[in-house]
């Protein structure tokens, strides 16, 4: 294991200050032990290590051929990957598609001094960014056809600094040609959350790669400037309820804003690698100011100045409803977890017809210290 490597995972462990001592002792032995030599992978069935070569040869001649289908109403639009398994008569299995997980997981501690040693939260903000532009009315949107590829949707002032996470996994996508983009950027949010340390989230492959048209209008993501009706107003546009609204909003247990990209600058924890229920913990437990500098309106915590919550964060502690689903949240990360997977799994899914899933009932990945 390399000095950098074993820097940046002990960092996520050293700057969880919120955390109790026995979790932190808890995260370092799980940072330790990622970074020793995993066992040798089995060798892969010859098959599909075959056709795995032959899918990107397939891939190349296909180039942009397109074909429709409609079932029930539905049409969608399959690339020339869906095409390249369909004339190779590939079908991935669930170890495929683990596979696919384990080289993700892979590339998260590879970040050196970018953020704060791990892609993870940024890929998890691809795969939210992705999916939450579904409109239920409509049933347009969502993570079905992976439209943040093509401007203007990829030029979003919501989805500024993605373009780190797409070329991330651009790589990841030319080792697998035959994975859809909509499932790769899902199954890179699952891995997200569970290599932090969250909880296992179901998946199940079926998206199928769309074009430039279906690119979705600017606005259909949360602005952090605004308030509770907002948030009622983008995320009910989805599907979801007030309870499933603060869950999700616990995603900001990870990661940090940048002013470079929304304009608002810092973490929300002091463990922004690590999913916890600190989110909800801190918006009770330190007293939040206006932060005064010449950025958007942003709070920080008044004691050591080094966190920040956005507008619609503080709304979960000033709106009576939303009150008591955080407070519940920052009294059992147990609850919290529970809830946070199975709206996870649910935004994963949004825009994606039931006749396409490989499978009826969702996966459950392994993390990479399970193999």
């Amino acid at each position: 294991m390399s000095f950098s490597l074993f820097r940046a995972s002990v960092r996520k462990v050293a700057t969880a200050g919120s955390l109790p001592r026995a979790q932190l002792r808890n995260q370092l032995r799980i940072s330790i032990r990622k970074f020793s030599t995993p066992p040798p992978e089995a060798p892969a069935p010859k098959s599909n290590t075959t056709l795995y070569v032959g899918i990107g040869a397939v891939v190349a001649a296909a180039g942009a051929a397109f074909y429709s289908f409609s079932d029930s109403g539905t049409n969608a639009v399959k690339s020339g990957v869906q095409v390249a398994k369909v004339k190779t008569n590939f079908v991935p299995t669930k170890e495929d598609y683990q596979k696919v997980y384990n080289k993700i997981a892979g590339i998260f501690d590879d970040a050196g001094d970018y953020d704060d040693g791990s892609y993870a939260p940024i890929i998890l903000r691809l795969a939210w960014h992705s999916s939450g532009t579904y409109d239920k009315e409509s049933k347009t949107g969502g993570s079905n056809y992976a439209t943040m590829r093509f401007a203007p949707e990829s030029q979003h002032g919501a989805n500024a600094g993605l373009d780190v996470a797409r070329d991330l996994m651009e790589n990841i996508k030319k080792e697998f040609p035959w994975i859809s983009y909509g499932d790769l950027w899902t199954l890179g949010g699952v891995a997200a959350i569970q290599e932090m340390n969250g909880p296992k989230v179901p998946w199940r492959p079926g998206r199928v790669d769309g074009v430039q048209a279906q690119a979705t209008p600017d606005g259909r993501l949360p602005d952090a400037s605004q308030g509770a009706d907002h948030l009622r107003k983008i995320f009910g546009r989805m599907g979801f309820n007030d309870q499933e609204i603060v869950a999700l909003s616990g995603g900001h247990a990870v990661g940090r804003c940048h002013s470079n990209r929304s304009g608002f600058d810092g973490p929300w924890t002091f463990s922004p690698t690590t999913m916890t229920n600190d989110f909800f913990k801190l918006l009770f437990d330190e007293k939040w100011v206006w932060k005064k500098w010449n950025g958007p309106k942003q709070l920080e915590d008044k004691g050591t100045k080094s966190l920040m919550m956005l507008p619609t964060d503080y709304v979960l502690v000033t709106d009576k409803i939303y009150k008591k689903y955080a407070r519940a949240y920052a009294d059992d990360e147990a609850l919290f977890f529970k809830d946070f997977s199975a709206v996870c799994a649910k935004l994963f899914e949004l825009g994606v017809p039931t006749e396409q899933w490989v499978t009826p009932e969702p996966w459950i990945m392994k993390n990479v210290d399970e193999k």
